[in-house]
């Protein structure tokens, strides 16, 4: 959920596949398996590397590269989509698939969840019959030892004929041993294994066709399966046995699609067999489960939904203010200090103005209100991301989506949208059906990420329920912070069927949606990850923006011509157009002008306010006396509030949708349907005020 450090910097993992090996003596190793077992945590593990992991389906929408030495050896680790079959119905199954079957790949680890590893077996038994030079990983055996779960190794591995290991990434248990058993596998020649019988009529075809594909295939009795199936055509030296066969496959009377039908039967009843035989579980954690699963995703799935919601934003509302109070104290006292060095050190008084007006009070702002709620906040929604909450999310808001025209698991995208709308939008590769993607990219931006929950609370604060006493105030602001969630997500409905009636017309496609066991989180782990490679990584972006803007606004504001700045020349040419929607000018060139980081709004805000003298005082009391005396009431801060809610996402948002649909039309789109929601409300909201 959201972007961070090792998503987006100059460190980031490598998605180009091309040209992997850099010396001859490389090792590449495929990291193949179904969506959610552990892929991401086993790269992480090997690589020293710090991809996302979480346990929800699609986290990884492309191929991923590391490497690490062992044994004397480079290998190169490519962590590929998850996927539940190579019989190609989506982005991540055709990656994965296309990437086996080039041979880029001298070994592949199957990596399974041995919590449920029936479910797994499918994609091993497929990945097995296109090369044996494959090594299953059964992970996760500490979670299933807590389970009462025993997988019988040795018996696995005798009947699927490839070395199984067992392992728990998480703790790095069995690593070692994995590598090893790759190294093994990839200096011995294997013979090529049948794991699966088709049945006789599918069988007799393949005995024909298979030969005659060995001297031009890699993969000659995987591609006669393809050639029966319909997936691709014989080729020119095949032809004659491809008519034998076909032959062979009337004569049964079996199509195309009877075929694939049969092959995934077949998988699934040898899979169910190797699960009896290897495999022996307690009833006990799975009832658990069925219990929980009960509450989430039952009858009251939508309310537990809203109360989890509404106990995350309490927590963060709670919590967040005392230390936002005390980083303003602290950097109005450092900021002082600040500028008697300068005076002492004789700084021309316009350029200790700007670096102490400017610069620096815009960028302890940002500091001071989004750091608190940031830091409360990442951790509590990855424990409940790492838990299996979100899949559960996306469950309860499926029919919702549907009924939208949308696709289900933009659910899961627009929860990343909570951490930052351009990960949500880059997310949306797990949607397979491209018009839903398209559409999920567009509207991402009616959710409220991270830059604007800080300015959402604050205000919720000081005009809304700061009156009430502790901790009635945390109360009410929470619920009131969870109403406008709940308003963006229906926003996000009407939006989505909106853009299903009229250019994005289209039915919903139907998905698979796997609901993951609930695990127990690492809670340290999830604290330093949360802390330091996402609560910090969003406020190092938006105090990168924030400094320059600082110094920019400073700069507009201290600037005149015929004694007005041309900040003030902006926000009253913008006035009038402003007051239609309940606010004025200096709040709607300070939107304009936070365009590259929503985060820098409101200290843009109080610097066209406050004019010459820069910003100064930022804790609660003076900034509620600031805006009040510049004509600020409760009808200004709800369409403000509206507003911060609905309106053009960031850049970098933006610049994400362009790239990802590849036009600048859809990119257009995406800022203007929430800028026309937000308009819309506070212009209803300020002319209901004018009737009171």
């Amino acid at each position: 959920m959201g972007l961070t450090r090792t998503s987006t910097g100059k460190h980031s993992i490598d998605t180009n596949t091309p040209a992997l090996k850099s010396d001859p003596g490389d090792i590449v190793i495929a990291l193949a398996g179904n969506p959610n077992v552990g892929k991401s945590t086993v790269f992480n593990a090997l690589t020293g590397m710090n991809q996302h992991t979480g346990n929800w389906t699609g986290k990884t929408v492309a191929t991923a590269c590391g490497s690490f030495r062992k044994n004397g050896k480079n290998h190169i680790l490519v962590d590929l989509p998850g996927t539940y079959s190579l019989f190609t119905h989506s982005v991540e199954e055709e990656v994965a698939r296309d990437f086996i079957l080039s041979e880029n790949a001298d070994a592949c680890i199957v990596v399974c969840d041995a919590t449920c590893l029936e479910r797994n077996l499918n994609l091993v038994l497929q990945i097995i019959e296109i090369t044996p030079r494959t090594v299953v990983c059964i992970n996760l055996m500490d979670e299933a030892k807590r389970k009462k779960i025993s997988v019988d190794i040795p018996a696995l591995s005798r009947e699927l004929g490839v070395p199984v290991i067992g392992t728990s990434a998480r703790s790095g248990k069995g690593l070692d041993e994995l590598i090893d058993a790759v190294d093994s596998v990839i200096s011995k020649k294997s013979a090529p294994i049948e794991p699966v019988h088709y049945g006789s009529g599918i069988e007799e075809a393949l005995k024909i066709l298979t030969p005659a594909l060995s001297e031009k295939s890699s993969h000659p009795r995987r591609d006669a399966m393809r050639i029966l199936s319909g997936e691709i055509e014989a080729p020119d030296p095949a032809q004659d046995e491809a008519k034998l066969a076909n032959e062979v496959i009337d004569r049964f009377g079996l199509t195309h699609e009877m075929i694939r039908d049969k092959a995934a039967i077949a998988a699934v009843m040898r899979a169910e067999d190797i699960f009896k035989k290897c495999v022996t579980t307690s009833a006990k954690h799975s009832a658990a489960d069925r219990k929980l699963d009960r509450i989430f995703t039952g009858r009251a799935g939508i309310f537990a939904m809203l109360l989890l919601l509404a106990a995350v934003l309490w927590l963060t509302v709670y919590g967040a203010n005392y230390p936002s109070n005390l980083l303003f104290s602290a950097f109005d006292a450092l900021g002082a200090k600040l500028r008697q060095l300068l005076y002492l050190i004789n700084t021309p008084d316009i350029l200790t103005s700007a670096l102490i007006d400017g610069i620096y009070r815009v960028l302890t702002w940002v500091v001071a209100v989004m750091l608190p709620p940031m830091a409360i906040f990442f951790p509590l929604f990855t424990l409940l991301e790492d838990s299996g909450y979100l899949p559960r999310v996306a469950f309860n808001l499926d029919h919702r989506f549907k009924k939208s025209g949308a696709c289900g698991k933009q659910a899961l995208t627009m929860c990343m949208g909570f951490g930052c709308n351009a990960a949500g939008v880059t997310g949306c590769r797990i949607i397979d059906s491209p018009r839903e993607r398209l559409m999920a990219a567009v509207t991402n931006g009616f959710v409220p990420c991270n830059g604007r929950f800080p300015t959402l609370i604050s205000l919720i604060s000081l005009f809304i329920v700061g009156a009430l006493p502790a901790p009635f105030d945390s109360f009410a602001g929470a619920a009131l912070l969870t109403a406008l969630i709940v308003l963006s997500v229906f926003a996000t409905f009407a939006a989505c069927s909106l853009l299903s009636k009229t250019i994005l017309r289209g039915v919903p496609s139907s998905f698979t949606l796997e609901l993951p066991p609930y695990r127990r989180p690492q809670i340290g782990k999830v604290i330093v990850r949360s802390v330091f490679d996402r609560t910090l990584f969003v406020l190092g972006r938006a105090a990168a923006v924030a400094a320059p803007a600082g110094l920019i606004i400073w700069i507009s504001a201290n600037i005149k011509i015929n004694s007005t700045s041309i900040f003030s020349y902006c926000s009253d040419f913008l006035d009038p157009l402003a007051r239609i929607f309940g606010m004025d000018g200096v709040i709607l060139t300070a939107f304009i002008l936070g365009f590259p980081a929503n985060e820098t709004v409101v200290p843009i805000m109080l610097m066209g306010y406050l004019a010459d003298s820069g910003i100064s005082q930022t804790d609660g009391a003076a900034l509620h006396t600031l805006l009040t005396a510049n004509g600020w009431d409760i009808k200004t801060a709800i369409c403000v509030i509206i507003f911060m809610l609905f309106h053009w996402p960031c850049s970098t948002t933006l610049i994400t949708v362009k790239k990802e649909t590849g036009s600048m039309k859809w990119a257009v789109i995406a800022a203007l349907l929430p800028t026309a929601a937000g308009l819309i409300l506070c212009f209803a909201v300020s002319h209901i005020f004018a009737l009171i």
